[in-house]
């Protein structure tokens, strides 16, 4: 199963506190409502964020090491972590905000699986509510036609990471090395989708429907993320 070697690492490799404020920017510049969701949400750093700012935060994430990792941080009491899948949202109440951040929308790997999730969104958001998220934009697909490779040491253990696209997949490949040289192998993939069908999908369940480019420039642009706003709008009481 993914983040099972990778979870143990995942901080060191990719945390980045700037950029979990351009997220929880994010969410404060686009929702009014203070209860969110955050389904994948991994180590837990924009979670976490989102709590010391006053958010009333839940969190759901497939992987049970990656949620063991957010649990052991600072803060993590104040935040209900469950263990499961985004695209079955039935055991939630209504949120105000349902967040999906760091393409992590992109591990849904067919159309059927990214209409669930978005269906399962709409039924579990108050009227006026927001699903967030950002997915990686086409740009991706060419900037990796030639294989990425990353070697170095993680917590004393010498790692490699590639990654590398084909068709409208991203493939990310890691080793891990351990003292008697014993490699641990993990494979992720991602599939990049048009922007255009995922704001048609979006827009046949109700949802009002804005797109930016890396955060904050409004449109579809070349850039590494599109970010989406889609407010479940409803009758005004």
């Amino acid at each position: 199963m993914m983040y099972e070697a990778l979870a143990s690492f995942y901080d060191a490799l990719v945390k980045d506190s700037a950029a979990t404020q351009q997220w929880v920017d994010f969410v404060h510049a686009h929702s009014k409502g203070k209860k969110m969701l955050e389904v994948a949400c991994g180590s837990g750093e924009i979670t976490l964020a989102l709590a010391t700012d006053g958010y009333d935060v839940s969190a759901l994430d497939l992987s049970s090491d990656m949620l063991t990792c957010a649990q052991e941080k600072d803060g993590s009491d104040r935040i209900i972590w469950k263990q499961g899948d985004m695209r079955d949202l039935s055991s939630w109440s209504l949120f105000d905000g349902i967040l999906c951040f760091c393409d992590s929308l992109n591990y849904l790997l067919s159309k059927a699986d990214v209409q669930a999730f978005f269906s399962q969104a709409y039924e579990h958001l108050n009227d006026f509510g927001v699903l967030l998220f950002d997915m990686h934009s086409q740009d991706r697909l060419s900037e990796f036609q030639e294989e990425y490779c990353e070697a170095g040491t993680v917590h004393g253990t010498p790692y490699e990471w590639t990654i590398q696209a084909e068709e409208d997949r991203i493939y990310h490949n890691f080793a891990f090395y351990d003292k008697d040289a014993h490699i641990t192998l993990e494979q992720h993939i991602q599939r990049v989708y048009e922007p255009q069908w995922i704001k048609d999908q979006l827009e046949k369940l109700g949802f009002r429907v804005s797109i930016y480019t890396d955060f904050n420039l409004e449109g579809i642009h070349s850039g590494e993320k599109y970010f989406y706003v889609a407010l479940k709008t409803g009758k005004e009481s």
